[in-house]
């Protein structure tokens, strides 16, 4: 029988790193020191959690984890078992030790349980797009009859991989108000922001290389270093953004292929880098010739402080590709985006563009055209944020009136997030989800959007997916789960075995 003294844990509950965190790089140890053999039994999370005087949620999560990576194996009604095939040792047939997978993607099971969130009858706070009602959905509806009124079956049919020249060219002239100088030859239209990300990062990085970007940061992006198998680095941010003086340290030290940042309301924290930054950022690139990926996809989402130009209307070196679209402005389901860069990569970006997909929706590329050209989409950017700053302020009060004493929160001028902590002497975010769900309010758990496992107490909130009354209700709900979920840690803690 397994001896639960051979984990050997020793828990730091102050710490940045959250417990079932902790719990898997453990196990992991013991597992690949080989004190802990193929076949061995592990305690149910039920008594682990009770030996530990934690959550068991934080034991299911760990466990949950560990299966995903091979480690453990579960059988029903028979229990946990460390898995036959495990990664003891960590070292290949020559004794060599090999690369196994870091924590710099979300955890699988935390991400699972986040779909909890969308039951009926949730208010969830979870999402990453704006609400139904900011869609222009007449004026999307005019654009389609009238393209295929005009167009007929060419509409239908496959575009150049580069996008549909029209649109191409009121894409240079939309950002041109931005303060971005390209020609409609620099701009490639994309099956909206996220395949922009992608296929920079499949087309300038290969396996095992290092991708360096903001931490916390945007969790496709995350997404996307996994699947492509490129090594993601997270760098602190302050108040001014990504912290230049550790991220020189890091090139000197581990020369990255490519740079990623959101300059403007980054998500998930709603940062904003000032002008001086910026310009350090770019300065820093070209002494070290590393691109610069800039995701500009909340940059217009703005209704308090000073307008910034975007990375790439600074840029002087070719330096910068930017990455944007129409999805959080007006229309997500249309998946229409775009990548501004110079010539020194669009040949190679295209190429991987048509390996992709072929072409991106020819009908919707030409329907966004005529909505751009009837100025849809600066009346439709004017109402929404006007709607957001309203939601912004039912938000802030709404923290302050029902989120738990000691909890923090920024105060965004833009984009969709409400960038909160709770107190750290309550349950941590994914141990307080399942019991906010069950009340009836969802949120994101902050620790997903880290390369390393920290924010263990994060949350976000996208305040701009629901109205006012929506937004003081899901709030009230939230602090009352907390508030239950805090008084049980408080009896756990006066009778831990019970």
């Amino acid at each position: 029988m397994f001896n639960p003294s051979k984990l050997a844990i020793s828990l730091d509950r102050e710490g940045e790193e959250p417990i079932y965190r902790q719990l898997i790089r453990y196990v992991r140890s013991q597992i690949e020191s080989g004190e802990l053999p193929p076949g061995t039994r592990l305690p149910a999370s039920r008594d682990l959690a009770k030996q530990l005087n934690i959550s068991r949620i934080s034991v299911v999560n760990a466990y949950a984890e560990l299966r995903a990576q091979g480690f453990l194996s579960a059988h029903a009604g028979r229990g946990t078992f460390i898995a036959g095939d495990n990664h003891n040792s960590g070292a290949n047939g020559n004794g060599h030790s090999h690369a196994t997978e870091t924590p710099t993607t979300p955890d699988r099971s935390i991400r699972e349980m986040m779909r909890m969130g969308r039951k009926p009858g949730v208010i969830s706070f979870s999402q990453g797009s704006p609400p139904g009602d900011f869609f222009p959905v007449r004026h999307l509806r005019d654009a389609l009859n009238a393209v295929l009124d005009r167009d007929g079956a060419r509409a239908l049919g496959y575009e150049v991989a580069e996008g549909f020249a029209p649109l191409r060219a009121a894409v240079r002239d939309y950002v041109s108000a931005l303060g971005i100088r390209c020609s409609a030859d620099q701009v490639l239209i994309t099956g909206g922001t996220q395949q922009a990300l992608d296929l920079v990062v499949q087309a300038l990085l290969s396996e095992n290389d290092i991708l360096v970007t903001e931490n916390p940061t945007y969790l496709g992006m995350i997404d996307i270093a996994r699947t492509r198998r490129v090594q993601l680095h997270g760098i602190s941010l302050d108040e001014d953004g990504i912290r230049l003086d550790m991220l020189e340290n890091f090139i000197l030290d581990h020369h990255p292929k490519l740079i990623y940042v959101m300059p403007t309301f980054q998500n998930p924290t709603g940062t904003v880098m000032p002008l001086h930054r910026r310009r350090q950022l770019l300065n820093l690139a070209n002494e070290y010739h590393i691109p610069v990926l800039e995701d500009g996809v909340y940059h217009e989402l703005r209704f308090e402080g000073e307008s910034l130009p975007p990375l790439k209307a600074l840029d002087d070196s070719g330096i910068v590709l930017h990455a944007s679209g129409f999805t959080k402005m007006m229309l997500p389901g249309i998946r229409i985006g775009y990548l501004i860069t110079d010539s020194a990569h669009y040949e190679r970006l295209v190429r991987v563009k048509q390996a992709a997909d072929v072409a991106t929706s020819g009908l919707n590329q030409r329907a966004m055209h005529l909505m751009l050209e009837r100025g849809v989409m600066a009346q439709q950017l004017e109402r929404n944020n006007r709607e957001l700053v309203r939601r912004r302020d039912a938000a802030l009060v709404a923290a302050a009136k029902y989120l738990p004493p000691g909890s923090k929160w920024n105060v965004p001028q833009g984009g969709l997030y409400l960038w909160a902590q709770l107190p750290k002497n309550g349950p941590t975010a994914a141990e307080l989800y399942v019991s906010a769900v069950h009340a009836g309010v969802a949120y994101a758990i902050g620790s997903v959007f880290y390369t390393n496992g920290c924010g263990s107490h994060r949350i976000r909130l996208n305040y701009g997916a629901h109205k006012p009354a929506d937004i003081e209700e899901g709030f009230k709900r939230l602090g009352r789960a907390w508030r239950e979920l805090a008084c049980d840690y408080a009896d756990m803690e006066k009778s831990p075995l019970l």
